[in-house]
């Protein structure tokens, strides 16, 4: 009850938190704020605080404090259902709204955020505008026309757009650090929102910075205000130098490039570190802290990510299949627990010192306690070293091969698994795409003795596969298959072949065929012996959000008096013959450089990271010392079939028609409730959401008792 009631509470603590957030975005643009606030930074300046402080307290630290609250929320949350999926109106908000394979699945909820994020796009323009023409003043160094003025103000104004889409950009892309694990939301989903917000930057980055020259250029100005470097306001090279950034990380950002040359997209995004210091020397400090939130959370998460991927460990075993595919064996520590659908980062110097690939994780962590596996498939130059390189080993006719070292960030996953609490599930894969499907039914199927827990008893496994071949992707639930308690778990296969005639084999002999499957097993020997413990807690993440954030408040207090406080000091009393003094502390100001404050921001961010990072350091090496050495895998066996075998169907020379399989499932199940996960092609995840869409018809209820059936889609992705 206690336990309920603090998540409650913290909940409660989070919604007004957001809600303060955004009401600020939303009044800042409003005469009433800029009169309040330029009185408020006033009486701070005379308080140990400063403007700076008020403003990192002000803008920067709601953010901050949603995610310390946050990780202490997930910390609290149960990690398995303890109910079933509860049928309500916010169920439809998430279920797909558009289909279409020109924006893609997009469900209610992210239409009405997007829609929001909008009116409030328009409304800050508006106001901005609004406010600038009526007080429109000529420029006497630039010696504008009236309409030229007018069209200077608007470029201006699309650079506060451009702002306000920084402000959340990099908060999708958080992994460990991710907020969005809030909202049941996975980094491999909120990766879209990134590239959305990004797109969205880079559009009114370019009418602000190509605007401003175009105004520059028609009044003959542009040679002289190009290369200024001022010493107070904005800083135009250091702008420009910010949207020439910003347009090449965008340029090879696009699918066509990143998908073709990997290396080159991965190694042109780290630019965004030029990109951000230059956005802070340009806009200026105070309008730095609307942004610093997700930035301070990036850094943070970014230096964990870093620290966590060492020491490296090495691969145990690999499973090499005749689909061109391979199944790696890591060692984890038996402490480490991750839920189903979780992915793992990994990089292997060997092929690359930089590159890191997700995967998701095949394996459950309530079956196997020293071991976790991924498998991929050859397709790239990076799987095709891995493949070569594994399949050399194979090759050597040796008992042990040599280790292979890797270094592993994650796994990150739900927090919880509430996304399973459905009546029954219909699980749909397309070729590789089965990966997360096999650690979710070896968690339900492990589940099913335990009465507490409440997961779908009755599941239906949908793979499409080009050949018969792939098949043997399911070599980790093929027990499950052959095997089952009619009475606890109920699993059917239908196998879809699509680019194969008519054959007389089934699933059991294609399964049963062990000679698809060849093992390499790796010698641990030459390794550190060291194996996969995971990222922190959420309770120690919070803590280390906390503690950074409060010593990057000190750090930029003290620095701000040993500097802004003496410089303003000085240049005081220079003009205190000339000036009254309320006008001399303005004076001072203007005169100060500007970047001076920029600067202070920077160090106090590098220190307060890099205490934190201390701070990890310490917490990892205690993890360290309680080091367990790597668990060879255990040996293959053979499948043996007991008591009766559910009779999977297997279809070759077609593709599934889902709305058919759709329409008979509720009654091949029973429940009501059902939850449809799709992973595999884009073309197949549009066709079942178009599916799901046309045979869920709310919460309306048939004649009788009985519920209409519901589909409820969730799209996962298998790598990004």
């Amino acid at each position: 009850m206690a336990r309920a009631t603090l998540i409650a509470v913290l909940k409660v603590l989070m919604i007004l938190i957001l809600a303060g957030w955004i009401s600020l975005w939303i009044l800042k643009p409003t005469n009433l704020w800029t009169k309040t606030w330029k009185q408020a930074e006033e009486s701070a300046r005379s308080t140990v605080f400063g403007y700076y402080g008020l403003d990192f307290a002000v803008y920067t630290f709601p953010v901050i404090a949603l995610a310390v609250i946050g990780f202490v929320y997930l910390h609290m949350l149960p990690r398995e259902p303890r109910s079933r999926q509860a049928r309500n109106s916010t169920t439809t908000l998430f279920n797909p709204f558009v289909v279409n394979t020109f924006l893609g699945i997009l469900s209610s909820f992210e239409i009405l955020v997007v829609s929001l994020f909008l009116m409030f796009l328009v409304w800050t323009f508006y106001a901005r505008i609004s406010n600038d023409f009526k007080k429109l003043m000529p420029d006497k160094s630039l010696k504008l026309e009236i309409w030229q003025l007018k069209f200077l103000r608007i470029a201006t104004r699309f650079g506060l757009l451009a702002e306000a889409c920084l402000a959340l950009l990099l908060l999708p892309i958080l992994r460990r650090l991710s907020l969005f694990r809030l909202l049941g939301i996975q980094f491999e989903v909120s990766v879209r929102y990134h590239i959305w917000l990004g797109t969205a930057m880079i559009f009114f980055a370019t009418l602000h910075g190509g605007s401003t020259l175009f105004v520059w250029g028609i009044s003959h100005h542009i040679q002289d205000e190009v290369w200024k470097w001022q010493k107070t306001g904005r800083i135009n090279l250091a702008g420009e130098i910010t949207l020439v950034t910003g347009l090449v990380m965008w340029i090879t950002s696009l699918p066509q490039i990143r998908r073709q040359k990997f290396e080159f997209f991965y190694y042109t995004h780290h630019l965004y570190i030029i990109f951000l210091i230059f956005f802070l020397f340009h806009a200026g400090d105070r309008h730095f802290y609307m942004v610093f939130g997700g930035i301070f959370l990036f850094g943070l998460d970014k230096l964990l990510r870093i620290l966590q991927s060492r020491p490296e460990t090495c691969i145990l075993s690999a499973k090499v299949f005749t689909s061109k595919a391979i199944e790696l064996t890591l060692p984890k520590d038996p402490s480490l627990k991750f839920t189903p659908t979780s992915v793992i980062f990994m990089k292997i110097p060997s092929i690359s010192k930089f590159q890191w690939h997700s995967f998701s994780i095949t394996s459950s962590s309530s079956i196997d306690d020293h071991t976790m596996s991924v498998i991929l498939k050859r397709e790239g130059e990076w799987t095709s070293s891995l493949y070569n390189m594994v399949q050399a080993e194979l090759d050597s006719d040796t008992d042990h091969m040599k280790c292979i070292p890797v270094a592993i960030e994650g796994p990150y996953g739900p927090a919880t698994m509430n996304f399973l609490r459905y009546d029954s599930l219909l699980l749909v894969a397309g070729g590789i795409g089965i990966t997360p499907f096999l650690s979710i039914l070896q968690e339900i199927a492990s589940a099913q003795n335990n009465s507490r827990y409440k997961f779908p008893s009755r599941i239906q496994l949908v793979y499409v596969v080009k050949s018969s071949q792939d098949l043997c992707l399911l070599n980790s639930i093929s027990t499950l298959l052959l095997n089952q308690s009619h009475d606890k778990f109920h699993l059917k296969l239908k196998a879809f072949v699509t680019q194969e005639e008519q054959s007389n084999v089934t699933v059991r002999e294609l399964l049963n065929d062990l000679s698809l499957v060849q093992i390499v097993r790796f010698s641990s020997k030459q390794s550190s012996n060291y194996v996969v413990h995971g990222p922190e807690s959420s309770l120690w993440l919070a803590v280390l959000i906390g503690v950074s954030s409060v010593v990057f408040l000190v750090v930029l207090i003290f620095l701000s008096h040993a500097f802004i406080s003496s410089e303003k000091k000085k240049k005081g009393v220079s003009t205190e013959k000339l000036m009254v003094q309320s006008y001399q502390k303005k004076v001072s100001k203007e005169k100060s450089p500007s970047w001076v404050a920029d600067l202070i921001i920077l160090a106090s961010f590098i220190i307060a990271i890099t205490s934190s990072t201390l701070l990890a350091i310490i917490l990892r090496w205690r993890r360290l010392k309680r080091e367990i050495p790597p668990v060879s895998p255990n040996q293959e066996k053979a499948i043996e079939t007991r008591g009766l075998v559910e009779e999977h169907e297997i279809y070759f020379g077609g593709r599934p028609n889902f709305e058919e399989i759709l329409s008979k499932f509720p009654n091949e199940t029973g429940g009501s409730d059902i939850g449809v996960l799709v992973c595999g092609p884009e073309d197949m995840k549009i066709c079942v959401a178009s599916s799901c869409q046309q045979k869920s018809q709310g919460l309306r209820m048939m004649s009788g008792k009985k519920k209409k059936p519901y589909f409820s889609f969730h799209p996962l992705n298998f790598t990004l």
